[in-house]
Formats: C-alpha cells, structure tokens, sequence
C-alpha cells in the first residue's frame, strides 16, 4: 500500500500546536487596513484556532 502524502497546501495554512489544536492565520489582514480598527487588526495579527467543525476536514489533508 503506497504512503500517504500530505497536501502541501493544507501544510502551509495550518499548524498543529503540542496539544493537538489547529491553528490558522486570520482572513483580511494583508491590505485596506486603514479602514480597520486597531483592536480588530491586532485580533487579526495573531493566529487563532480553527473551529472544531472544520478540524476533521483539515485532518484528512495533513494526513495525521
């Protein structure tokens, strides 16, 4: 049975943090952020969890 590869895609998007969560770069963060509040881009710096709903799509593209 031939290995399994991991979507190279899915790899860079995503991180897989010690204790197991999946952690992804926030959406609307690279450009008109003058027009953004600066307590919505700082919750747009930082990276956040992604919703459990999705973790099990994600999952099959990692390959863990």
């Amino acid at each position: 049975m031939p290995k399994k590869k991991t979507r190279k895609v899915a790899s860079k998007r995503f991180k897989i943090t010690a204790t197991g969560k999946l952690m992804h770069r926030v959406q609307g963060r690279r450009h008109l952020r003058r027009k953004k509040n600066k307590s919505r881009q700082r919750r747009q710096d930082r990276e956040r969890v992604l919703a459990p709903a999705m973790e099990k799509h994600v999952m099959v593209y990692l390959k863990t």
